[in-house]
């Protein structure tokens, strides 16, 4: 597979998200009924909206934010694969997406034809990027400017959807797809049900920036795998502070 993909012409990524604030209540009055009612909508078995607002909110990119982006590249040395790991994080949002949309921009003038590479990279973290950019009043840089694009010329490559090999009623989780694919990663402290009382209790972001980066290491394993080359060694992985 992916025999035309140049994996030095692709950006990993993944995202972290939590809550835009720390519980319902400190919502504003009009942000508080109009949650109700999306969460009624999207989820009509819900019957606390205030416990459905810590352990949902940050799925949605209007009620939530985001805390953390970690990004990968792939580099050949000595006939082997590396990989570089960096992580933006910041509790001011705006602080975290100008960086990322700055990598984004310098990527694009080195490599005109990059792509975007994660897991569910289509359906959450590039919208969520997006929109929470154009709510943070960010322009977007061209490769996300993604209103002119068909589907097939998006600039990504969602191992998700390498997965399902056309089959849009399957959903495979990162954590699934490593595990039945043999690709050993490292032993998480958290999983992504734990990141707002991570964030907004324990107040410990490069723990979640941690386990971000395991994120988009896994990502390039299975992209590694899917191209039929070696897999990383535990020293090929570099992290960039």
């Amino acid at each position: 597979m992916l025999p035309n993909v140049a994996l030095d012409q692709l950006l990993l990524l993944d995202i972290e998200t939590t809550p835009g604030v720390a519980a319902f209540e400190y919502l504003p009055q009009q942000l508080q009924s109009l949650w109700q009612e999306k969460i009624t909508k999207t989820a009509p078995d819900s019957v606390n909206a205030a416990e459905d607002y810590a352990s949902k909110a940050g799925i949605y990119a209007e009620f939530g934010k985001v805390i953390c982006i970690s990004v990968g590249f792939f580099a050949l040395e000595n006939n082997r694969y590396h990989l570089r790991l960096k992580s933006f994080y910041d509790d001011d949002e705006a602080v975290v997406l100008s960086s990322f949309l700055e990598l984004v921009n310098k990527f694009h003038n080195k490599f005109p034809r990059f792509q975007f590479a994660g897991h569910n990279i289509r359906e959450f973290d590039i919208p969520y990027i997006c929109r929470r950019s154009i709510i943070q009043q960010l322009s977007l840089p061209q490769p996300l400017q993604l209103h002119g694009f068909k589907p097939w010329e998006l600039p990504m490559l969602d191992t998700l959807h390498l997965w399902r090999f056309g089959d849009y009623k399957n959903y495979t989780s990162l954590k699934l797809l490593t595990a039945i694919l043999g690709i050993p990663t490292p032993k998480d402290d958290i999983d992504g049900s734990m990141v707002a009382k991570v964030y907004w209790q324990d107040k410990d972001l490069p723990r979640i920036a941690t386990y971000c980066q395991k994120d988009v290491a896994a990502v390039a394993q299975l992209i590694l795998r899917f191209k039929g080359v070696p897999l990383l060694k535990e020293d090929e992985v570099v992290i960039v502070k």
